[in-house]
């Protein structure tokens, strides 16, 4: 059967809801986007449930992730999206027929074929793996602390910046996924003081009244440099980089000597705006001995179960809470993804597909 497009009028592309087991529903990019993407660059398509081959099963997805990153990868090129084909990102599912020996009907797994009610997965492949069902721990947590944000927060701090006890720390998009994740981990490393920068006044008492910042700042209320010299008159030593630009050449002016920078992403660069990557003050990397090194979540997989194991104790005791915002619906995934490109989220962007 060929798949169709459901119609796309006004805001969102139209889903059209399944009336058999035997229908799904992918989102498929239509068009690349220039600068912030469109509403009308997605379509909604129908097609039939996949079956499962032998060595692959069937998976129905409860929870989808969407990211900062997709935004880059509609762009095309190596590794990016391709167009009229189903988007890719993290979900959480649970399994409803298996041809693969290492998968039973009614297992829950992390994979990453999201953007779609369904999904055909294979254990071991592409990061699918069976969720080890911490009691007490919401199913939320294994996309957002314990999922992608979280092993990114907990990568940059314990291996690529190497984080100490009693060292400041500054984060970018603070009151986002691994923004957030980045402050429970550091508090619970052990970090003096914790600095967040943030893109509305809501966000900032966020990070200081609920989260427990130190110091957080709202950067459309002056220069990122300026406010954070402010915030830490003392320096930092290490800061965990989600958005680039004039943060970054903000956090290179406080880093102490021999600071560490663990650069996760570069958001103010996501939507076609031109301003350079590199920051104006770079030649002070030498001048102070600083470290700057990317962070890749894919090349930290193997740190998944020690994640889990330093972070299930606090979630069961409430001193990690699981920060998500989630929007209700398959049909609205478009709009979460555009949500969390203008900054809508606190936490984690989540879609919930079921219950």
């Amino acid at each position: 059967m060929r798949a169709t497009p459901c119609p796309a009028p006004g805001f969102l592309p139209t889903f059209v809801a399944m009336t058999t087991t035997h229908t799904a529903s992918s989102v498929h990019l239509t068009a690349r986007p220039t600068g912030f993407p469109s509403p009308s660059g997605f379509a909604f398509v129908s097609h039939p449930v996949p079956e499962p081959a032998p060595g692959t099963a069937l998976v129905e997805n409860l929870l989808l992730s969407v990211d900062p990153y997709h935004r880059g990868m509609m762009d095309g090129g190596e590794g990016g999206f391709a167009l009229h084909s189903p988007l890719e990102g993290r979900s959480v599912g649970r399994v409803t027929a298996s041809r693969d020996p290492g998968l039973a009907e009614g297992d829950l797994v992390f994979h990453r074929s999201g953007w779609r009610t369904h999904a055909l997965v294979t254990l071991g492949v592409d990061g699918t793996r069976k969720l080890r069902g911490h009691a007490g721990v919401p199913l939320e947590a294994y996309l957002s602390v314990l999922g992608g944000t979280g092993l990114t927060a907990y990568a940059a701090l314990t291996r690529t910046a190497a984080l100490r006890e009693g060292e400041d720390l500054f984060v970018s998009a603070a009151a986002g996924g691994v923004g957030t994740a980045t402050g429970h981990i550091a508090r619970l490393l052990g970090a003096r003081r914790i600095i967040g920068s943030a893109g509305s006044a809501a966000k900032v008492r966020h990070l200081t009244d609920v989260l427990g910042f130190d110091a957080a700042f709202d950067y459309h209320d002056g220069p990122v440099g300026e406010q954070l010299a402010q915030a830490a008159p003392d320096g930092i030593d290490v800061y965990v980089d989600n958005v680039g630009g004039d943060h970054l050449e903000g956090a290179i002016d406080v880093l102490r000597e021999y600071g560490r920078i663990a650069w996760v992403g570069g958001i103010s660069m996501y939507n076609g705006d031109r301003s350079p990557a590199a920051p104006r003050n770079l030649f002070e990397v030498v001048h102070k001995s600083l470290r700057l090194e990317g962070v890749l979540v894919r090349n930290h997989t193997n740190l998944q179960d020690e994640l889990e194991d330093f972070l299930v104790p606090h979630l069961r005791s409430g001193r990690v809470s699981t920060e998500t915002t989630v929007v209700q619906g398959f049909d609205r995934t478009v709009e979460a993804f555009l949500g969390v490109l203008r900054g809508e989220n606190v936490g984690k962007m989540l879609v919930r597909l079921k219950d």
